[in-house]
């Protein structure tokens, strides 16, 4: 037995039969195992992101009597453990046993006897964790789960703020065909499994209260749900929708919280907006077409990554100009000077040489901030 702080640590050895007996995973009663006392995806746990050939090789293992990663459990002091650390493994060994996969084309139901009982008789090695405060546990959940999937910042974040909140946010955000992902996947990047919904949710309406993501989490991390966030979420893409009523793949991914936070307020005519929209599809000198929502709305033209003068263009108008800076009227090496549009684009002016004009730095810079 080890202990660290005020946690005692002992090592079991538990046999599969065990682990998998009473497997049940649904969104109702949530996902158990060992006789429904192991909640093997407690809320701060991710959902699960195995390969079809990382949990292949699980089974694998098992059938040749590898030695298998140790694994983590905690005891919640009423009989009943939570799984720290080796869900992925766990996971891939109940789902086979339940005839979710096969294995060189063979299922658990496919094995002969001799075979179900080698595999339901190998023994598992399993840390069980007793006493600790809620913060010890997690933090050694951070410490022992360092190999297999890298974590991602929001499932570190949700170790660190398991409680009430999470486990109804993640019901919205981050299970599979959660509500986020029926109602929203066109509009986002990611994966809702690996948290990056909950974290885009977070990253808006954290930035509406002008604080982070951790901090918004440490405010309702004991909530007992998360309507907050979910409504925010879904005015979100109300306004978007109105706002955009036409969809282009080039919308999806785009920070459309960002957006509403800073431009939900201001009457926007839909009709318009789409008139420009088409217009500035069509134009070669946007580069970056889905930076057309946001140029839209704040009219800064960086979104829109405009064609920039190459470097033949700039050598013929620096040859033209015999090195001399159109601004200042010095004399300049090539690579002190830049390629700038006499007229510029929101006037109609093409990326040409007829419209290169070359300047020092300096003029450059003073001209690009008027």
């Amino acid at each position: 037995m080890m202990e660290i702080g005020n946690m005692k640590i002992e090592l079991h050895e538990i046999p599969i039969r065990e682990v998998v007996a009473g497997y049940v995973d649904n969104a109702e009663e949530g996902c158990f195992g060992y006789g429904g006392k192991l909640n093997i995806r407690p809320a701060y746990q991710r959902e699960f992101v195995y390969k079809a050939e990382q949990r292949r090789a699980v089974i694998e293992s098992i059938q040749k009597n590898f030695p298998l990663n140790v694994m983590y459990w905690v005891d919640s002091g009423d009989g009943t453990f939570e799984l720290l650390d080796g869900q992925q493994r766990t996971l891939s060994i109940c789902q086979y046993v339940h005839g979710d996969f096969m294995v060189n084309k063979l299922g658990f139901k496919n094995l002969t006897p001799d075979e179900k009982e080698q595999l339901l008789s190998y023994k598992l090695m399993i840390y069980v964790c007793r006493g600790g405060s809620d913060r010890e546990k997690l933090n050694w959940f951070k410490i022992v789960n360092i190999a297999g999937v890298e974590l991602t910042d929001q499932e570190n974040r949700n170790i660190v703020y398991t409680g009430g909140w999470l486990t109804a946010a993640k019901k919205f955000f981050s299970k599979k065909d959660c509500a986020a992902q029926k109602n929203y996947k066109d509009w986002l990047k990611g994966s809702a499994i690996r948290q990056d919904f909950l974290e885009t949710a977070l990253k808006w309406i954290a930035d509406r209260d002008g604080i982070d993501i951790p901090e918004y989490m440490a405010r309702h991390q004991h909530d007992t749900h998360c309507g907050e966030l979910w409504i925010y979420f879904q005015n979100v893409f109300a306004w978007a929708k109105a706002t955009f009523p036409t969809y282009r793949r080039e919308m999806r991914g785009l920070p459309w919280g960002l957006m509403f936070n800073r431009h939900g307020d201001k009457y926007l005519d839909a009709a318009q907006l789409e008139a420009r929209i088409k217009q500035l599809m069509e134009d070669d000198e946007v580069k970056r077409n889905a930076g057309i929502y946001e140029y839209l709305l704040d009219d800064d033209e960086r979104h829109l990554n405009l064609r920039k003068f190459s470097k033949k263009l700039k050598r013929a108008a620096y040859e033209r100009q015999a090195g001399i800076c159109a601004g200042c009227g010095g004399h300049f090496e090539l690579e002190q000077m830049e390629g700038d549009h006499i007229k510029p684009w929101r006037a109609g002016g093409k990326t040409t040489l007829d419209n290169c004009q070359m300047l020092c730095k300096a003029c450059n810079r003073r001209k690009g901030g008027k």
